[in-house]
């Protein structure tokens, strides 16, 4: 706002183009233009009128000139061409040329730049007057880079034309706009060479063309080298070029310096010190600066009040704004924009629509910026009637054919998940930028139309448009959801082709390789990024997590801390959820411990990863402990821990923590309520799961997901009501998921309802014959039944369609190294010493307990004492021997296993924890088993 400031005209001239009064040295001339005060006099009348000043107009040149420069500075366009007329039916052609630059400085002024090249080329002898004002008609209508070839012509050995010395702060600006640092040296070079570098004007002209060429240092080399410093522009640009840079507090030290030392501020000094206010945490700079525009005599000028409002927005605090908005005499369009704006970014979004019907009501018309603003707000309510009530309103008003109000549209169908009205909005817009067609597409893969998505991005690769990162990743994750390696690999192509790959579109790839299951490509990747940045490290980490190498995501996660990179929270997130399932309770305690040193907050979505860390390590205390010191407590807060004591078999603490978060007016969804049921299932409270689900259908209108019926299920099942569960899941409105026929044929195996347990295994079987864990399930049921007959068919099934049983394997962490066992393992380095001390604990059960191995639980057809051999083989009893081997006495064993643990190795826990004084937490797929002095918190039921 103060560059303008700082390439202002003086006025001690009444012509544009004022001359130096001392010629230059330089075989470069600055020209002059003979003026004459008396004629100013005379035609002006006391109030400067132009209309008077035609009327006073003689026939002399030096009139004539003096009203088209009148013209020029008052916009006059029509008045201009009226002389224009005149000029050539009065005078001779020898006195034309000197009229014909005053005519190209008017047009120049006025925005018609055509007619301003016009006149210039139809001159027989060109003026220097009239190339310096072709380089200001060029910058004052937006055509940077014709003004400075404009000026290397002039300089040409053709032309060597003067250059006036007004001529400078208008090349200099447009090497700033322009970011052409190389011809902004050279016009500085000159200008140090004909002793013009220390005038006022042209100070500030160069420090705004540094600043704009991002070289802040030059313009505060020039800020410091200025001897006289009372002038206020001065200080106004190199303000404004630390505010416009970005730098806040460099601006505000200077406002800070200028009060103590400077000239008295003016309402351009206000205006680029509260623009410098950008946050939370320059609030209370803001009420300072705010007190210092009450004491001056500019706190009633609408556009400082309007940077007030713009300030306290920023700052978040909108009751001061709104105050100073009431307080105001006189409202102008920015004032009611900026408020909106406000309340939009404070993600108030009804507060914004509202105050918007106020600005309507009290006659102001909206513009592009009032409008984007409220149908963004609708967008984030996800407000489809709103919505469409302002696009119908931009419709009647003529905005529909405004690029922006089209793109935020778009955008706000997209949020309101209605493609279809975000395809019409697309289609009926007049034209389209790289904008419209990234917001489309992204709408489409946000919605999961992920298919209309790689559509429309052939169309753009069809007609050979631009492409940029957001388009790029939003039709790359599109890719990850379809999960197609082919369409990821055409994407990447068409990236190396175009020359687009950069390292953002490094890291997309990386995270669509990882979704997509092909961890080689994403490695490849990786390794071939030369400058890897958080995001980088933060995409591979949880790629490797997602596919299951948990091991390799705290590798390099280690990796990343040791180059430097400070981790931020989604790469914490992303590693805590990896240490979750590993259940590496000691890793997760490392990385609590770093997030704490890096000044993290337990809060949002790190405090929610660390309880569900602690959770899944077997620490249910100090889940607990990091819940209750959150200070602002959600429903992901509460959900996350209603789930941690679930997991942990506490399901009267999960329905007491339920009832809290309702006390405290916070709404449960469905995931929430999906937490709940499952608690309850695991702690056998079949009445409450009753009831809660009823209060999730009639109090808070949620429609139950297939999850919610097969904990149902689940809870009927073990309270041994198969025929219950069985009637329910008959009665069911929609289809039975395969989910839920599953959890009924594990009620019928618990409980020996073979009848139902047919019908479950036989719908299992149609609805999904390619899921290996569900014909694992069948072929066991048949197993305890003896049908070996049906369970060799199964297997015959599965190895002819190339289906396999998943694997078991348990692990345990020992001296933050996790060792991972499967049955009857041999892979260990202490394999021999391990089995040693498995036999010896084997034998110490047998003779002091009485233990008996319950081969009913081997499910092979083979004679006892290969069933005995198998069982003592169990992948969790070879980590529990481990651990006895590897840890104090007393200590706790942590054990986790990737399927449900059986009844014998169940049974052998107990007894482990009851002779060798060792408390067992083992975490299988189902849940969480404490074992302590022989006895399970499971109750034997899980």
């Amino acid at each position: 706002m103060c560059s303008a400031s700082a390439v202002s005209i003086p006025t001690c001239s009444p012509l544009h183009f004022s001359v130096p009064t001392q010629p230059s040295k330089s075989n470069l001339k600055l020209s002059r233009i003979p003026t004459n005060p008396s004629l100013s006099r005379k035609l002006t009348c006391s109030d400067g009128g132009l209309i008077e000043a035609f009327q006073r107009l003689d026939g002399s040149l030096e009139a004539y000139a003096y009203v088209l420069e009148l013209c020029g500075k008052s916009r006059a366009i029509s008045q201009g061409q009226q002389l224009h007329s005149l000029i050539f039916k009065t005078f001779p052609a020898i006195e034309l040329d000197f009229l014909a630059g005053k005519l190209v400085f008017v047009y120049g002024k006025c925005g018609s730049l055509d007619d301003a090249e016009k006149v210039f080329d139809g001159m027989r002898h060109r003026t220097a007057f009239a190339w310096n004002a072709m380089i200001g008609a060029y910058v004052s209508n937006g055509e940077p880079a014709s003004a400075l070839s404009f000026y290397r012509k002039m300089r040409s050995s053709d032309y060597a034309v003067p250059l006036h010395l007004h001529s400078f702060p208008l090349l200099l600006k447009a090497c700033g706009n322009l970011r052409d640092i190389r011809t902004g040296t050279e016009l500085h070079s000159l200008l140090v060479k004909l002793q013009y570098h220390s005038t006022d004007f042209i100070v500030n002209a160069l420090i705004s063309m540094y600043a704009k060429n991002d070289d802040l240092s030059a313009a505060r080399r020039l800020f410091d080298g200025s001897v006289e410093k009372g002038d206020v522009v001065l200080w106004n640009s190199i303000m404004s070029s630390y505010s416009t840079s970005g730098q806040s507090l460099e601006t505000l030290q200077l406002f800070r310096e200028m009060q103590m030392n400077g000239p008295p501020s003016n309402s351009y000094t206000l205006v680029s010190a509260l623009t410098a206010c950008q946050g939370f945490s320059f609030a209370k700079l803001g009420q300072e600066i705010h007190a210092a525009v009450l004491k001056s005599a500019h706190s009633f000028q609408v556009f400082v009040c309007n940077a007030l409002i713009a300030m306290y927005t920023r700052c978040g605090k909108m009751l001061e704004a709104g105050r100073i908005l009431r307080l105001m005499d006189n409202h102008d369009v920015v004032t009611w924009n900026s408020l909106i704006k406000g309340y939009v970014q404070n993600l108030m979004y009804k507060e914004a629509l509202e105050f918007f019907c106020d600005m309507i009501a009290a006659g102001h018309k909206p513009d592009e910026v009032s409008l984007t603003s409220v149908i963004a707000a609708s967008g984030r309510l996800g407000n489809l009637l709103v919505g469409m009530g302002l696009h119908a309103y931009v419709i009647k008003h003529g905005w529909d054919s405004n690029l922006q109000v089209g793109n935020t549209l778009i955008d706000m169908y997209s949020k309101c998940n209605h493609t279809s009205y975000m395809r019409c909005a697309f289609l009926m817009m007049h034209e389209k930028d790289l904008i419209s067609w990234t917001t489309v597409i992204a709408g489409y893969a946000q919605n999961d139309c992920h298919l209309e998505a790689l559509e429309l991005f052939r169309d753009v690769a069809k007609k050979s448009m631009e492409t940029d990162e957001m388009m790029l990743g939003s039709i790359l994750r599109a890719c990850s959801a379809l999960k197609s390696i082919p369409i990821v690999k055409e994407i990447h192509c068409h990236i190396l082709r175009k020359g687009l790959l950069d390292t953002v579109i490094q890291n997309e790839l990386i995270d669509v390789y990882g979704k997509c299951g092909n961890m080689g490509y994403a490695t490849r990747i990786f390794e071939s990024i030369k400058g890897r940045d958080v995001v980088s490290w933060t995409s591979m980490v949880s790629s490797s997590a997602h596919n299951g190498n948990e091991n390799e995501a705290v590798e390099l996660f280690r990796r990343m801390v040791e180059t430097g990179l400070a981790a931020d929270s989604i790469a914490l997130s992303s590693i805590l959820s990896a240490v979750a399932n590993l259940s590496a309770l000691m890793k997760g305690r490392e990385i609590h411990c770093y997030l704490l040193r890096k000044g993290f907050c337990l809060e949002g979505s790190i405090a929610v990863a660390v309880v569900d860390m602690y959770a899944c390590c077997g620490d249910l205390q100090s889940a607990n402990a990091v819940f209750d010191r959150i200070e602002s407590k959600g429903l992901l807060q509460f959900t996350s821990m209603i789930n941690a004591y679930g997991m942990h078999g506490c399901g009267k603490a999960s329905v007491e923590l339920f009832d809290k978060m309702r006390q405290q007016n916070v709404s449960p969804d469905h995931v929430s309520f999906l937490a709940l049921l499952y608690a309850c299932s695991h702690a056998g409270l079949l009445d409450e799961g009753r009831r809660f689900l009823k209060i999730m259908e009639h109090e808070y209108k949620l429609e139950p997901w297939p999850e919610h019926y097969v904990c149902l299920v689940d809870m009927l099942g073990r309270a041994n009501c198969v025929l219950e569960a069985f009637e329910f899941v008959k009665m069911m409105k929609t289809e039975p998921t395969t989910e839920i026929w599953c959890a009924l044929l594990a009620a019928c195996r618990s409980h020996s309802e073979k009848e139902v347990g047919e019908i479950a295994a036989q719908k299992l079987i149609e609805l999904e014959p390619k899921n290996p864990g569900n014909l694992v399930l069948v072929s066991n049921v048949f197993a305890e039944q003896g049908r070996w007959d049906d369970v060799a068919n199964v297997r015959e099934k599965m190895k002819a369609i190339g289906l396999e049983k998943h694997p078991g394997y348990s692990w345990i962490e020992i001296g933050g190294k996790v060792h991972r066992f499967t049955a009857r393992d041999k892979s260990h380095p202490e394999t021999k010493v391990i089995y040693e001390k498995l036999s010896k604990v084997t034998r110490k059960l047998e003779r002091e307990a009485g233990y008996l191995a319950n081969t009913k639980f081997v499910l092979h057809n083979v004679d006892e004492r290969v069933k005995v051999q198998m069982l003592h083989g169990h992948s969790e009893r070879l980590a529990i021997a481990y651990g006895l081997l590897r840890t104090p006495d007393r200590a706790c064993l942590r054990i986790t296993k990737n399927l449900r643990v059986c009844s014998d190795c169940h049974t052998f826990c107990k007894l482990v924890s009851k002779l060798f004084r060792r408390d067992i937490v083992m975490r299988d797929a189902n849940r969480f088993h404490h074992f302590e002095s022989g006895l399970c918190s499971c109750g034997d039921s899980w």
